[in-house]
């Protein structure tokens, strides 16, 4: 590791962190914008502009009035789960500090993990039961030699109006004409700083350009939005966040701020956790006319407009203001077993049946079953800590 990266590590882990923002301001901006108020927002420089309520009404939209759910796919709470992730692989070409433990991870092997035709065979039967939407992740997903196939076999079932990837963008670049080709419509690009130096000491590899690379690709191709994903935290990037705003000024990239989140072996603590109010109060102070979007019962993010600019910004806020009231997603991993909640525990082999010759209808008793277990919400970030769970890369992100 060279001196200057080293020093960089020495201050990002062990630098005295406090929460410093200015809380006042922040605390008064979000009791006006869940009351359902307009909000003026004050600049340094005597300008003001308005951003609209920080909570949206719940839209009437119904995922039942497009195609039947499957009671499979129903929870005990009426949620609807239309949203697969699929898992391709536990392989990465980096080994980012959030996702992988230093010291590495037991890799599943290969005889262990799911072929293509048991992903394609396990889709196939959450697509005829209502999921119409599947994102591919890892691991890194570009890294399988058959991703093309698998995407044109995925994006060609009956159901599927979305086909996703989460992917690192290292080898998305070269790759990624034949993925259009092949049905893949929606891509989100992890990069968590702009700031070469800063990308070789978080993911322990070189390849900042070709993730840059990638991402312009993304825009020529036409991807619209081309997604980032940004992993906030504090004394890393933190300082960054109105750089990658700027990333949406010219071109239509939606650049989605993430909560840093505790799974086995990331060393998180919450003194790195970054809280989505005062991520938003640093956009606020510098950009003027942000505006919230109105947004699907199932989003994950909090959306938000800036005047001028043809892309958008957003906020995963899962520490801090919890989703899970409308959760649609549940987790197929790259070993075949079943996850009903990211950062719940539980989990159950679908390979294994599979493999033991059972039909579709006992797969379906077996995933129903799980998904009428699935808990209101998690358990909170310091539960959440405190709680076994598989590293990032196991999981899928």
């Amino acid at each position: 590791m060279r001196p200057s990266i080293f020093r960089f590590f020495q201050f990002w882990a062990h630098k005295p962190i406090t929460f410093t923002a200015s809380f006042s301001s922040r605390a008064s901006l979000l009791s006006a914008s869940s009351s359902g108020q307009n909000i003026t927002t004050s600049h340094p420089n005597g300008s003001s502009s308005k951003m609209y309520s920080n909570s949206c009404e719940t839209l009437s939209e119904d995922p039942s009035k497009d195609r039947p759910i499957s009671d499979m796919l129903i929870d005990s709470f009426g949620r609807m789960h239309t949203y697969l992730r699929i898992s391709l692989t536990e392989r990465c070409n980096l080994r980012c500090h959030y996702c992988m433990p230093t010291e590495g991870v037991e890799l599943t092997p290969s005889p262990q993990l799911l072929s293509q035709n048991e992903i394609v065979r396990l889709a196939t039967l959450f697509v005829s039961s209502g999921v119409n939407k599947i994102r591919l992740t890892g691991g890194e997903p570009t890294i399988r030699k058959d991703i093309e196939e698998l995407c044109l076999q995925l994006s060609n079932l009956k159901g599927v109006k979305t086909l996703a990837m989460t992917t690192n963008g290292i080898v998305l670049g070269k790759k990624l004409p034949k993925l259009k080709d092949s049905g893949l419509n929606l891509v989100n690009i992890s990069l968590d700083t702009l700031v070469p130096a800063k990308f070789e000491f978080m993911t322990r590899r070189k390849g900042h350009e070709r993730v840059m690379e990638s991402i312009n690709a993304a825009v020529e191709l036409g991807y619209n939005p081309v997604k980032v994903n940004c992993v906030v935290m504090r004394g890393f990037n933190d300082d960054e966040i109105c750089d990658f705003v700027e990333l949406t000024r010219e071109r239509p990239i939606n650049v989605r701020f993430i909560e840093f989140m505790p799974f086995d072996g990331n060393v998180w603590n919450v003194k790195k956790l970054v809280p989505y109010a005062e991520m938003l109060d640093k956009v606020v102070e510098k950009f003027t006319g942000l505006q919230r979007i109105q947004d699907h019962p199932t989003e994950t993010a909090k959306n938000f407009r800036i005047d001028g600019h043809q892309g958008s910004v957003s906020f995963i806020t899962s520490m801090t203001e919890h989703f899970c009231a409308g959760c649609n997603r549940l987790r197929l991993l790259a070993d075949g077993n079943f996850k009903v909640c990211l950062f719940g525990s539980s989990e159950v082999s679908l390979r294994d049946p599979l493999r033991l010759g059972e039909g579709d209808d006992k797969l379906r008793e077996i995933i129903g079953a799980a998904v009428k277990r699935k808990k209101a919400s998690h358990a909170g970030m310091f539960e959440i800590a405190k709680t076994p769970n598989r590293p990032m890369i196991h999981i899928g992100g």
